[in-house]
């Protein structure tokens, strides 16, 4: 005989901290926060990017701008935090300056980190939903999953873009990053749960 399956309950929605926010009293209001906040990400990311460091041989300095994006699709959401990096991707490929070094365009090498940016937004953005930024070890996680999503992107993008092997391409642009990563994924375990301590939330 059969037997009914067991159904599989839901994953809850859980409030990223730009649900902390004042809620907009009206629809058009809740519009334009979203806007802002998506603007806002873009912003801040444009920003970090000019906080740069050479190099040395490598067409890819180190930036704040990978810590800006990934903490902005924590603090969004996958659907806010996608809309701001696509935002940041676009208006620099239109000619804004606001890459990495105040570069800006369709051909610069390191063009698929901002391209990944997108789509490690969505990935950090929809683990948030699930609460992986309320403790220190699932916010690292997160952010080691969103620095390889940027790495699945840029590393190709630039062997691409140099005309090298993969191997060259992640001589160049992953092996000389990932210390910073790891301190940065360490900082942001320290910065995101203690956010949502302070705010009284879990």
């Amino acid at each position: 005989m059969a037997t009914a399956s067991t159904p599989t309950a839901p994953t809850p929605y859980r409030a990223v901290l730009a649900d902390l926010l004042p809620a907009a009293g009206t629809r058009l209001g809740t519009q334009a926060r979203d806007l802002a906040l998506v603007a806002g990400g873009a912003a801040l990311t444009g920003l970090a990017a000019q906080l740069s460091v050479n190099v040395h041989g490598s067409p890819v300095p180190v930036t704040g701008q990978t810590f800006a994006a990934l903490l902005v699709g924590t603090a969004l959401g996958a659907r806010r935090g996608i809309a701001s990096l696509a935002l940041y991707l676009l208006a620099g490929m239109a000619g804004l300056p606001w890459f990495a070094q105040s570069t800006s365009g369709w051909s610069i090498p390191s063009l698929g980190y901002p391209i990944g940016f997108v789509l490690a937004a969505g990935l950090v953005g929809a683990l948030a939903r699930r609460g992986a930024d309320r403790s220190p070890v699932r916010t690292a996680a997160a952010m080691v999953l969103g620095s390889l999503a940027i790495y699945a992107v840029g590393v190709p993008y630039l062997a691409f873009a140099l005309d090298v092997s993969l191997g060259r391409a992640a001589e160049l642009g992953l092996y000389p990053y990932l210390v910073g990563d790891a301190l940065k994924a360490a900082l942001a375990a320290g910065a995101l749960p203690l956010a949502w301590k302070l705010l009284g939330r879990r």
